[in-house]
């Protein structure tokens, strides 16, 4: 790969003219100078395709701004190379003057100069005292240029600036490639972009043809399983035929929402997928706008028969842009719709119960004994096929299992807190009753997860003492860690009791909904401080010697407000933080991180941790990488993301002749000589 390079060198507009790199400093103003810090970071908008099969070579578009001098692309993990085919900034208008210009010189040349003759020369465009001279086949190839950068439409249309600028990517993923999920982004003269998703896969891929608005224009994929790619633009629908061999239990897997989790200027904040199948006659088989709480949908079919059937993909309101990408995942896939129990003690053995579409067994025995606290992704393995994760929640407190009937204050199931309790609201209209003994001005604390572990259940809590008297209650509770989630729907209660007795706790759905997929986890203990790290931007640009900013939030939890110590782990020479604490009762921290004096060839992965006092014990969590996503013009999340790289660049260049980039001094501090 290419190591970063001083000076960086703006990008030509069209082939390899030196008049084209002039045309482009000057009717740009293109300069280089400045600190990474004050310029603004480069950003990518899409992908697409936004990813491929192991083993494949193939090109990629993406869409961004602040791209001047891209050059490398970095993904996360091993087996994928890529390099920069082409990089397309939108003309101004005196780019488009001076092109318009250039173009009627060289047709001109073209014109008068005698065919026989191998050159043709014309005054240069900028510089009329100069005279160029190019082949009559180098003459042409840069008309052609020329022409297609003029014909381009952003050239006329800023409505968009995040996707004004183009790149094409070669892509090469590697035989033995690990699938899954990575992360792609761009170097540049100004350092590194935003991260965006870019997928592994092991099934073969197929690309959206346009048009194929209609049955007969669908592109037929002749074998199942596989991957559909394709962009939604404004009023789009596309239709792909599927060619079924025999009878099978289908399921679609849209990712959409998944690729780009926020978009910053639409509402409701991303693109609202919806899938439908149809019979060869146009009868419409099943649909899906979405998959419980989450805004990409995933559609289940019992084919009765082999034949023809149709795929048909779309925005809910029929908006579309570029960054409107999908990939469909069409087959007879295992997909995993829920679990029990969600929940387990650390050391247990659990068997843990399936249901589901082509899962090819029923039930899994989970070893926890090595297990860490907190989220266990569950998958199983039909041949080659890998289902969808489900998560499940391991904990060091004692586990056990709601025990039915409960739903009343006479059967309500006695349980000795501190515990974790996996239960299920089995049927609509029912409540779950937990009762315990409290004393008074103990805190308890009372947790429920379930959005957060792909359960449809929306919970609500309340706590009444034993003449049923209401204590406390919650329907919803914010959790920041949980970036990817909008209705944070899992409940929370911290109730210091007022006196000593019995107390039931009342767990139902808020909305009067059930069946055996609403499971969920709920806690019931003294609070247990602790707290979680994110630390935003997951690209960090600097020029070499100086600094770049870092926020670094703390999610401090069951009233935890003790200092936290910050520290970078194992970090490369010259890496430091100028502030390494988050104080006491404080949620956020803006730091200086120092970089080393000489710049670096490639990004450096910096992990940093939080060390604070709880209980007497040092307690060590990771900040977790993240970006600040913008929601429909409004909402912020943080997004996990998978690694905190840092571009360390070179410094500017000074210039002391008062042309070109860099720092121009004045005449008196000018050095002699």
């Amino acid at each position: 790969m290419t190591p970063w390079r001083r000076p960086f060198p703006p990008q030509p507009l069209v082939g390899r003219s030196g008049a084209w790199a002039a045309l482009l400093a000057l009717a740009c103003g293109l300069g280089l100078n400045g600190s990474a810090q004050t310029q603004r970071q480069p950003h990518i908008a899409y992908l697409y395709p936004a990813g491929g099969q192991q083993g494949s070579s193939f090109k990629v578009k993406l869409a961004g701004q602040r791209l001047d001098g891209v050059t490398n692309v970095y993904v996360t993990g091993d087996g994928v190379t890529a390099s920069v085919l082409e990089h397309i900034k939108p003309l101004n208008g005196r780019q488009i003057a001076l092109a318009r210009d250039r173009m009627q010189n060289i047709q001109r040349a073209l014109k008068t100069t005698p065919r026989a003759e191998p050159t043709i020369s014309f005054r240069n465009e900028l510089d009329t005292n100069r005279v160029e001279t190019l082949s009559r086949a180098a003459a042409q190839k840069e008309l052609e240029e020329i022409r297609l950068r003029l014909l381009n439409p952003k050239n006329r249309s800023r409505e968009n600036p995040q996707l004004a600028e183009d790149v094409t990517l070669q892509v090469q993923i590697a035989s033995n490639a690990p699938p899954g999920q990575r992360e792609l982004r761009l170097a540049t003269a100004a350092g590194l972009s935003n991260p965006l998703c870019f997928r592994i896969e092991s099934l073969p891929e197929f690309a959206e043809q346009e048009p194929n608005e209609h049955r007969a224009q669908a592109s037929t994929i002749a074998k199942l399983p596989a991957i559909l790619n394709g962009q939604i633009m404004p009023g789009d629908v596309d239709v792909f035929r599927l060619r079924i061999a025999q009878p099978m239990r289908l399921v679609v897997v849209v990712r959409a929402r998944e690729l780009i989790p926020y978009l910053a200027d639409a509402v409701p904040g991303w693109f609202q997928a919806t899938v439908a199948l149809y019979d060869a006659q146009g009868k419409e088989l099943a649909y899906a706008d979405d998959y419980r709480f989450n805004p990409d949908p995933v559609l289940f079919y019992e084919i009765p028969y082999a034949g023809d059937y149709f795929l048909e993909i779309k925005d809910a309101l029929y908006r579309g842009r570029e960054d409107f990408v999908y990939r469909v995942t069409v087959g007879e896939l295992p997909f995993i719709t829920s679990l029990f129990p969600v929940a387990g003690q650390v050391g247990q053995r659990v068997s843990v119960e399936l249901t589901g579409w082509n899962l090819p067994v029923e039930r899994l025995e989970l070893d926890l004994s090595q297990q860490a606290p907190g989220l266990l992704p569950v998958t199983v393995r039909n041949d080659a096929l890998v289902s969808n994760p489900m998560p499940f929640w391991v904990e060091t407190l004692p586990s056990c299992i709601e025990q039915e009937p409960n739903n009343t204050r006479s059967s309500a199931q006695a349980v000795k807190p501190p515990i974790l309790i996996s239960g299920r609201i089995n049927q609509p209209g029912d409540c779950d009753l937990f009762q315990f003994e409290g004393r008074a001005g103990d805190t308890l604390v009372a947790e429920v997860r379930a959005r957060r572990l792909n359960s449809p259940l929306d919970s609500i809590l309340r706590l009444t003492d034993a003449a049923g008297n209401l204590v406390a209650s919650n329907d919803d509770h914010e959790d920041k860690a949980a970036g990817l989630t909008t209705h944070h729907a899992d409940s929370f209660l911290s109730v210091r009791l007022p006196a000593d007795g019995t107390y039931l706790l009342h767990l139902a759905d808020a909305q009067g909904q059930g069946g055996p997929a609403y499971t969920y986890c709920l806690r019931i203990s003294p609070p247990r401080p602790d707290f979680e790290l994110r630390v935003v931007p997951a690209s960090v640009n600097a020029r070499a010697g100086a600094s770049a900013t870092l926020t670094v939030y703390a999610l401090r939890k069951d009233g935890f407000t003790n200092q936290i110590n910050l520290v970078l782990k194992d970090a490369p020479r010259g890496f430091r933080l100028s502030t390494d604490r988050i104080p006491a009762g404080q949620n956020e921290a803006k730091l200086a991180l120092l970089v080393p004096m000489l710049p670096l060839f490639h990004p450096a992965t910096l992990r940093l941790e939080g060390h604070a006092i709880i209980d007497g014990q040092e307690i060590v969590r990771p900040a977790v990488p993240a970006e600040d996503m913008m929601q429909a013009f409004a909402y912020h999340h943080l997004v996990p993301a998978q690694e905190l790289q840092v571009a360390v660049l070179p410094r500017p260049r000074l210039a002391l002749q008062g042309k070109g980039p860099g720092l121009t001094l004045p005449k008196k501090a000018r050095p002699k000589g």
